[in-house]
């Protein structure tokens, strides 16, 4: 009689365990897809944080080029020296290029080639010591913890 009770109560126990492994794996799952999620959200507050910089950056770069262009023209219709005209050129590409960047498609164009990168490049991505593991970690911390002791 004993020998049966074990049997039903081995059975029982490993049925309430699989169900048990089956309720963590979900719950992992779940956590995990929150994670990514958050992480996401996270990514894109700081790249709209950064491109809101960069806008505002562009507004201040927008008013010096302006003013310093017409400072150049006045300059040059003054003076009649073509030289006062030479900051005019790379002033202009800065300018084209802080506008593309905040307000044109340079940003896809970014995305898009770090798509191509990550796709055609990738051993370039690699760490050079490899992705850090439990026990690289564990020895760093127990060596710091060894010299600050």
């Amino acid at each position: 009689m004993g020998s049966i009770l074990g049997g039903a109560m081995k059975e029982t126990m490993d049925e309430n365990m699989k169900k048990n492994q089956e309720f963590m794996l979900k719950t992992q799952q779940i956590q995990l897809g929150r994670q990514l999620q958050m992480q996401n959200a996270m990514r894109e507050r700081q790249m709209s944080m950064q491109l809101a910089g960069a806008r505002e950056m562009f507004n201040w770069l927008a008013t010096f080029y302006g003013i310093a262009t017409i400072g150049m023209f006045a300059g040059f219709m003054k003076s009649k020296k073509p030289a006062v005209l030479i900051p005019f050129l790379p002033l202009s590409f800065v300018v084209g290029y802080q506008a593309d960047y905040v307000y044109g498609g340079k940003v896809s164009r970014i995305r898009e080639e770090a798509e191509r990168i990550m796709k055609e490049e990738y051993s370039i991505l690699q760490l050079p010591a490899g992705i850090p593991d439990f026990k690289s970690i564990e020895e760093a911390r127990l060596k710091a913890e060894g010299k600050s002791s």
